[in-house]
Formats: C-alpha cells, sequence, structure tokens
C-alpha cells in the first residue's frame, strides 16, 4: 500500500504540470515565484526608495515577456517544428535585446537613483554574465516543460491510439468469427429440411437462442464462463441432433458459483468446437465423441478441448489456415499478450487442444 504512495504523489505533480485545467494554477505559481527571485536579487538592491521597485517591476515586465515569447512562440514555431538551429539562433538574440533593454533602461532611467557604486551597474549588467546566470537557466527552464508536456500529450494520444486499434481490431474478429459460425449453422439446418423437417423445425427454434446469445452477450466485453459453456452445450445438443452417433461430454471442475462469478470475452471457445465438430468424423458410421473441460486452478481458466478421429480420415492439410483458427489466436494475442498458453495436438486417435488464460 505504502509503495503506491510515492507514485500516486508523482502522477499528482504529473497532472499539475501537463493538464490544462491547472495552466491558471501554473502560470500564477511561475509569476508569483519569479516576482520573489527578482525581489531578492541584488538588482533592485542597488537603487533607494520607490525607484527600487520600478527597477523590479523593469525586470519582471522584461524578463516574463522573453519567457512567455520563447514558450508560446520560439517553441512551437521552430523548436516543435524541427527549426533547432533557427530556434538557437532566436532564443540567443532574444536573450541579447532583452539583456540590453535593461541596461539601457538601467542607465538613461535610474542612474541618478543607484546607490553610490565604484561600478557602474547597467553597464555591468550589459557586459557581464549576470543577466545570463538569470535569464539562461529560466528560459531553459520553462522550454524543457513545454517539451515535457508536448511529451505527456503525445504519448497519450499514442496511447488512445492503441487502444482505439486495439479494440476495433478485437470487434473485427470477433465479428469474423459470428457470421464463421452461422454459416455452418444455416448449412446444418439445410441438410435438416430435407432429412427430417421436425426436427430442423427444432434446430431453427435452439437457433434463435443463440442469435439472442449473440445479440446480448456477444456485443458485450465479458460474459460469465457458465454463460459462455451453455452456449456450447446447446451448439453441440444442434450437432447431435444433426449426427446420431456423436456423443458429447462436458465437464467442469469448479464450483457453480466461481462459473457465474468468473467472466471471459464472449465466443472465446467456439472455434475450438467447431473446429472439433468439423474433424470428428467416421467414415464407417461408428460412434464419435468431442469432450469439454474446464477447470479454475491458481487464478487461471483451463480449456481443454477433444474428439475422436477416424485413422481413415486425412485432415487437410490447411487445417491451421482456415478462417476461425487464425482469428481466434490472434485474438488471444491481443487480449493476454504472452500470457495465455494454446497448444493444439493430433494424434492417430485423437485432436486436442488446450488452452490457458489468465482470468
Amino acid at each position: 500500500m505504502n509503495s503506491l504512495l510515492p507514485q500516486s504523489k508523482n502522477q499528482k505533480i504529473i497532472n499539475f504540470l501537463v493538464d490544462k485545467k491547472f495552466r491558471f494554477s501554473r502560470h500564477l505559481l511561475f509569476i508569483v515565484g519569479f516576482l520573489l527571485v527578482i525581489y531578492s536579487s541584488t538588482f533592485a538592491s542597488n537603487y533607494y526608495g520607490v525607484y527600487r521597485y520600478y527597477v523590479i517591476l523593469l525586470l519582471f515586465v522584461v524578463f516574463v515577456l522573453k519567457t512567455y515569447i520563447n514558450i508560446y512562440i520560439l517553441v512551437p514555431k521552430f523548436f516543435f517544428k524541427g527549426y533547432y538551429i533557427l530556434y538557437l539562433l532566436l532564443l540567443t538574440i532574444l536573450v541579447y535585446v532583452g539583456i540590453n533593454i535593461i541596461g539601457q533602461s538601467l542607465d538613461v532611467f535610474f542612474e541618478k537613483y543607484r546607490i553610490a557604486n565604484p561600478r557602474h551597474f547597467g553597464e555591468n549588467i550589459r557586459r557581464s554574465y549576470e543577466g545570463l546566470i538569470v535569464v539562461v537557466p529560466i528560459i531553459m527552464m520553462t522550454t524543457t516543460l513545454k517539451l515535457f508536456q508536448k511529451w505527456i500529450e503525445d504519448n497519450r494520444q499514442i496511447s488512445e491510439l492503441k487502444n482505439l486499434t486495439f479494440s476495433m481490431e478485437i470487434n473485427e474478429l470477433k465479428n469474423q468469427i459470428n457470421p464463421h459460425f452461422l454459416f455452418n449453422m444455416l448449412n446444418n439446418v439445410k441438410a435438416l429440411i430435407r432429412k427430417d423437417p421436425e426436427v430442423a423445425t427444432d434446430v431453427i427454434m435452439k437457433l434463435s437462442d443463440f442469435l439472442r446469445y449473440q445479440l446480448y452477450e456477444n456485443n458485450e466485453e465479458k460474459t460469465p464462463v457458465s454463460s459462455e459453456l451453455k452456449f456450447l452445450a446447446n451448439f453441440l445438443d444442434l450437432e447431435k441432433i444433426r449426427q446420431e452417433n456423436l456423443n458429447v461430454v462436458i465437464e467442469t471442475e469448479a464450483n457453480k458459483s466461481e462459473l457465474n462469478s468468473t467472466y471471459i470475452p464472449p465466443n472465446l471457445f467456439t472455434t475450438f468446437v467447431e473446429n472439433a465438430i468439423k474433424h470428428s468424423v467416421n467414415l464407417n458410421g461408428e460412434a464419435i465423441y468431442i469432450k469439454v473441460k474446464v477447470s479454475i486452478i491458481d487464478n487461471h481458466l483451463h480449456f481443454v478441448c477433444l474428439n475422436s478421429l477416424d485413422p481413415n480420415y486425412i485432415i487437410p492439410n490447411n487445417k491451421f489456415k482456415g478462417l476461425g483458427l487464425p482469428n481466434i489466436t490472434r485474438r488471444l494475442e491481443l487480449l493476454y499478450g504472452k500470457m495465455y498458453t494454446l497448444n493444439i495436438e493430433s494424434t492417430k486417435d485423437e485432436y486436442v487442444v488446450n488452452l490457458i488464460i489468465p482470468i
């Protein structure tokens, strides 16, 4: 808890330096602070009476004017656009002109009000580095602040762009998976209409449940694991109607409350089940099976989907190049980065998918 405090304080400082809502406060702090620096400097102490405050006002106006010319004209118009040499030249001219204005003003208007001093103060301003020592750090500080503000703003824009791109790609992949699934289901209904119209009617009613799921839950960012498993169970029930020799087993090694309180992106497992249906065929009409197993272990969800294979059935070489699997793999990469594990194995008698994702 305590380790988070420095980060929180740092973030508050950053927000104060860059957020537009603190602009007035930043400028007020700068002006007051700068005025205090000038007030306590040796420049003003060389003059007596009310003229000391006139000198303070002169220094303040010239220095502040140079600072704001730098941060609102020179930096955005030249430095940010890559004209670095021109920026340094103009900045040097600005500093030189400002120092000379101060020196000339002190000699012309305030010389007779200067406390006796063996040195000529105005001439000293023009010919020494004292003016530079005051001006240059202030200008460099404000330029650095302006650069920091631009860097923060650019990073925020890049972050927003990445999030927008991420969201668009996720939705695109998800929307590609859904029509792919519905396309297969409509083909199944088409075959059943010719074979058994009554069964086809039942399938259509169940298919409406799928569309309802797509409409209300698939558009959510996440859905409970229990809802996703129910969706898969209905999906496999429909497939059992089409394939009478199909045996389906869905196992969960988690209690009901865990399944209801654990959320995952919708349709995360559909492609794997579709793939199992596609390849769980038997050329001799013998019994085939699809088994789905879900467990929750150490804040990770384990999903296993396996299906029987006919040794005489040759799986096409492009089984990993279809629409579904590349899309779901890319979706997993976007959602979990390197924090997920996906293993797909095919043996002589079985095809196994093993997926582990953080929750």
